[in-house]
């Protein structure tokens, strides 16, 4: 079977989905692998590297795509990509399916196993292959570098012979992965820490990590079976900004991290609750490519309103490109071995799976995936 690596060509990505480590893996298993000339530059691995650990090197991409069995990436293909690939390969990375519907189509069409890494469901014995997670986990980190950076005080409270500077005040709001990571990361940096998130269930992790938690009473909220935060009505949304203005108004650095999977990230920071804020704050938007939690927040942009630094960067894994390819290639890995018959030497989607079913969502001509025909109105004839 031929799992094919083609490099990634969304601008500014510079992460990579499969490092050689996990092609000896593969390639120990059976597969015969094949990269694209280049794959792992943006890392500073050389092709010999991939040759090394029994890869195939190809410098015509086309080909690749031609050639392939699997194909294995990061981000979702290019219109033209999918119409070099051929009837019945699968096709393996994020995909963003809730909102691309030409896409899906095109997999449709061709007759294409499109599976979107996003969906593999949260359940124990799919954590090793969540991409969702370990990238997260990457992103809160980086978010607070990048606030640590912007602000023009220090984290940590120093006592000097010309006083003591006291610790910056920092509020995470969504404690999810990205946000407990950012907790963490914060308390590392010896800033004073508070989080808030619609689920009370997370409190004692926030405490757990040395921040205080922030209690609004927003009645009945909770969250969907994958551990998800439900959407909150309007009513709760402006509640929710009214107590929480005044925890950002005193804070020096705020994170938000609210997403809502499949659909607008919800807003939560106001451009009255930017202005009250102190001029020198800095807000960092993690959730700015899905529609932002910040009133003026910009994809891939840094503004600033009434003095606060408004920081919307995209794919803060990338910017620590080499522990984010780590940790993707090897969810991307996990996910290929849990499904790779040792006899067969191939990848076997087998249906009575739930991770298979929770995440493949094109296959034989059709939409299987039932959250996904449900949500285009499509007729689903899951296997």
């Amino acid at each position: 079977m031929n799992l094919a690596v083609p490099k990634e060509v969304y601008p500014g990505e510079v992460r990579v989905a499969l490092i050689p480590d996990h092609v000896a893996k593969l390639v120990k298993a059976g597969a015969d692998v094949a990269i694209e000339s280049g794959l792992g530059q943006t890392l500073r691995i050389g092709d010999e590297k991939y040759t090394e650990a029994g890869a195939s090197v190809v410098a015509d991409r086309n080909q690749l795509f031609q050639n392939a069995d699997v194909v294995l990436r990061i981000r979702k293909p290019l219109a033209e990509e999918v119409a070099h690939m051929k009837p019945g390969c699968i096709y393996i990375s994020l995909l963003d399916p809730f909102n691309e519907r030409e896409l899906i189509d095109m997999f449709v069409t061709k007759n294409i196993s499109a599976i979107s890494m996003e969906m593999i469901p949260r359940i124990t014995r799919a954590q090793k292959m969540d991409v969702l997670s370990s990238q997260a986990n990457l992103a809160g980190y980086v978010a607070v570098i990048l606030a640590a950076e912007r602000l023009d005080k220090i984290l940590p409270m120093m006592m000097t012979p010309a006083g003591t500077i006291s610790p910056a005040r920092v509020f995470i709001i969504g404690v999810g992965v990205a946000g407990l990571q950012a907790i963490a990361t914060a308390k590392r940096l010896g800033a004073r820490v508070e989080a808030f998130d619609t689920r009370p269930v997370v409190e004692e992790q926030v405490k757990s990590l040395g921040a205080r938690f922030v209690k609004i009473d927003l009645g009945e909220t909770g969250q969907t079976k994958d551990g998800y935060a439900k959407a909150l009505t309007e009513e709760q949304l402006q509640r929710q900004r009214d107590a929480m203005a005044k925890v950002c108004a005193a804070s020096d650095v705020v994170i938000t991290t609210a997403q809502l999977f499949g659909r607008k990230a919800p807003l939560i920071v106001t451009a009255d609750m930017i202005a009250a804020m102190q001029p020198g704050s800095v807000i960092v938007d993690l959730a700015v490519e899905s529609g932002g939690n910040v009133a003026g927040s910009s994809p891939g942009k840094e503004t600033l309103q009434n003095g606060v630094c408004i920081i919307g960067l995209t794919n803060l894994p990338g910017r620590v490109a080499v522990h984010a390819s780590q940790m993707f290639s090897a969810n991307l890995f996990s996910f290929i071995d849990e499904f790779w018959s040792s006899i067969e030497k191939r990848f076997v989607l087998n249906f009575e799976d739930e991770i298979l079913k929770g995440c493949v969502i094109t296959h034989g001509g059709e939409i299987v995936n039932a959250q996904i025909a449900g949500h285009y109105g499509a007729a689903n004839n899951s296997q």
